[in-house]
């Protein structure tokens, strides 16, 4: 079945009333271990007129041996980029829906620091619900868009930079926790993660909150 480009007609139309588009995307929600990640990408008048890289997609759609390489054309595509985290022990602490607003605010401030600024724009938002005013956004303007990661290439781009950094970082816990085989599974319930916890118990990088042992076998 052919996978429909994501496009930039939002962006365009969006673009008409604000200087800057900032899309932003989650990784990690559902994974038993590791941070969640927010990808925030930045696209103007400009970059919204330039061909979308070839490739680009939801990073769900992209092999994992050609994410990084669309990841990187996604990034040269955009205006900025940022990725902003929020760990396991946060999202213990405070909930998976205020941990990814959190990590957006995060990722915002990365833009911030590369001289973005985020009211200027309007931001888009994957999902039905805005999780990024209640985490201290309150000056931003928000638009949350069901399947903006599948139709909106700014988005896309968000999630595949977002997937690449982190698909990497779990790679390096995996190295220094290799019973978890986190570098195959990146920290979703495979059955391999679920029988290493029945084995050997939950890390410190594990989401200790959650019905682990539970948990659906996601892949």
């Amino acid at each position: 079945m052919t996978v429909a480009e994501p496009r930039l007609t939002l962006e365009r139309r969006l673009l008409k009333e604000h200087a800057l588009v900032i899309a932003c995307d989650e990784v990690g929600r559902g994974a038993l271990a590791g941070p969640v990640a927010v990808g925030a990408a930045v696209i103007d008048a400009r970059r919204s007129r330039q061909r979308v890289p070839q490739g680009l997609r939801d990073s769900k759609l992209v092999p994992e041996l050609r994410r990084p390489d669309v990841a990187a054309r996604a990034a040269s595509w955009v205006s900025a980029s940022a990725v902003g985290w929020a760990s396991s022990v946060e999202i213990d602490e405070i909930g998976i829906m205020r941990a990814l607003g959190l990590a957006t605010i995060r990722a915002l401030a990365e833009l911030r620091a590369l001289g973005v600024v985020p009211e200027e724009g309007i931001v888009i938002l994957d999902g039905n619900y805005d999780y990024i005013t209640p985490a201290g956004g309150a000056g931003l303007r928000v638009q949350p868009v069901i399947k903006a990661d599948r139709d909106c290439a700014s988005a896309a781009a968000a999630s595949v930079i977002a997937k690449v950094a982190r698909d990497a970082h779990m790679t390096v816990l995996h190295d220094e926790l290799p019973v978890y085989d986190w570098a195959r599974n990146k920290g979703y319930a495979s059955p391999t993660h679920r029988d290493a916890i029945r084995s050997h118990g939950i890390s410190g990088h594990h989401r200790a909150s959650w019905a682990i042992t539970d948990a659906p076998t996601l892949f």
